[in-house]
């Protein structure tokens, strides 16, 4: 804090005000609770001013502040500036911020009362009459930026299968196969048959982003959060921490698609921290002085080389460490970590005839309308049986799953069947009902038939080589 009140006497004699020549304490109650960042700048500044009467105290009464301060007295943008929004909009007051999260705070609702200057003499003069502050407009981004297409694709159709099924049901989703198959190219295609974020989802997405102080300008968008850390992440980058508890690429997932590329090139301690988050849609940050739970409900993507020199199971090679190449790899990955993942699926070589003279691909916007068209049925069986909380299908358990996923007479003979011979587990036996379901989804019908189930026991078998080596 000692910062801080450099930055106040500054912005004081900027504005060509003089503190008395006498001690001032401020009080930042309640004094156990840790005080960091710049976010008190403003507050500190204005109760100054409040106490030399300046501005009108009982005018501050109602209202929540925060900015951080210039030396020339200007007001600098914080992290946090929409979650402080809705918790003043909760507690019946308004929001002086500055004027860079103004059009993210006034998303917290038109009927806040929102003061965002630009200075401390714009506010002071707003107080005095002479200058009014106008309310700040909700700051909407602009999704301009052309996404990769999946028309770039060549080949690959059981892989552009598997992705769109996974897109329309929110399933996790692990591709192996060999350098330059093309399994990265096909990850980043995904958010282009992705539907827009609801705007619940905008808000939950948004609120994430702003603690983290990653919304540019202020301004909310409906595209989906796509993060894509590098395989050298720490856990604390992957789950969140530091200082102040920041949120980590899991919660800046949220509504959204985690993709790690290289997959057991991930430390264990982020491979294995993934485990309860992809369970319960949010991560939590224990440290002395803080406890943060940020919401997490990411899709996983992911993508691996079936050992560590890439080439196991191509026809004609012969590795020299033998069978311990691919088994020594694929064993850094965790059965309890690859049971939650729905969908694994092998992504072969490309080959030389599918790039010379093939025929366009069919390209995102009519997946991505397939997908939608998906999502919406869920959307409103789930509201018909009251859960208008989930979303996908990936999310359902418990009796909904039960009541949305049964499958027919056949299709329950075959997955109980299965479930011996594979020998899945709980966890795994309920994500193939989910699977089936959007299976059935992306087809129209109410019903989970035989043939559902049979596709989603190929998804969950197809890799079964790397739970054996787990």
């Amino acid at each position: 804090m000692a910062e801080s009140r450099e930055r106040v006497r500054a912005a004081l004699t900027a504005i060509g005000l003089a503190l008395p020549p006498k001690r001032i304490i401020v009080n930042l109650a309640p004094a156990d609770l840790p005080k960091e960042g710049s976010h008190y700048d403003l507050p500190i500044i204005l109760g100054l001013m409040a106490s030399l009467g300046i501005v009108p105290a009982e005018a501050l009464m109602r209202y929540q502040v925060l900015g951080e301060l210039g030396l020339d007295g200007s007001v600098s943008a914080v992290a946090g500036a929409l979650p402080a929004a809705i918790a003043a909009n909760a507690q019946g007051l308004g929001l002086i911020c500055p004027e860079a999260c103004g059009p993210e705070a006034a998303w917290a609702g038109e009927a806040l009362d929102i003061l965002s200057p630009a200075n401390v003499v714009q506010l002071v003069n707003h107080f005095k009459g002479t200058q009014m502050l106008s309310r700040p407009r909700a700051g909407v981004a602009e999704d301009t930026a052309d996404l990769p297409d999946f028309a770039d694709i060549k080949g690959q159709e059981s892989a552009r299968r598997a992705l769109e099924i996974a897109a329309a049901g929110g399933h996790n989703l692990l591709m192996v196969g060999p350098p330059g198959a093309g399994k990265s190219m096909l990850a980043q295609r995904l958010p282009s048959i992705l539907p827009a974020m609801q705007p619940a989802e905008m808000l939950e997405t948004s609120m994430v982003a702003s603690v983290a102080g990653e919304l540019s300008g202020g301004r909310i968008g409906r595209r989906r959060p796509f993060r894509s850390p590098h395989h050298t992440a720490s856990p604390a980058a992957m789950v969140g921490g530091g200082l102040r508890a920041r949120p980590g690429e899991m919660a800046l997932a949220h509504n959204g698609v985690l993709f790690l590329d290289e997959l057991p090139e991930f430390p264990p301690k982020v491979l294995e921290s993934l485990r309860q988050p992809m369970e319960t849609g949010e991560t939590a940050i224990a440290r002395v002085n803080h406890h943060v739970t940020y919401p997490a409900r990411f899709q996983l993507i992911a993508a691996m080389n079936p050992c560590k020199c890439g080439r196991a199971g191509e026809p004609g090679h012969t590795c020299r460490r033998g069978a311990r190449c691919a088994d020594d790899y694929q064993a850094k990955l965790s059965g309890p970590l690859l049971d939650r993942i729905d969908m694994r699926i092998e992504v072969p070589a490309v080959r030389a005839a599918d790039l010379i003279g093939r025929a366009a691909s069919e390209a995102s916007e009519p997946i991505r309308q397939r997908v939608i068209a998906a999502r919406d049925r869920q959307r409103a069986r789930f509201a018909a049986f009251g859960a208008s909380a989930v979303r996908v299908n990936a999310r359902a358990d418990g009796e909904l799953l039960k009541e949305i996923a049964s499958p027919d007479v056949a299709g329950m003979t075959l997955l109980r069947e299965a479930s011996e011979h594979m020998n899945l587990s709980a966890r795994g036996f309920h994500r193939v009902l989910r699977v089936a379901r959007t299976l059935a989804d992306l087809d129209g019908r109410d019903d989970v038939t035989r043939l559902d189930i049979a596709e989603a026991l190929s998804y969950r078998g197809a890799a079964d080589g790397l739970r054996s080596a787990a």
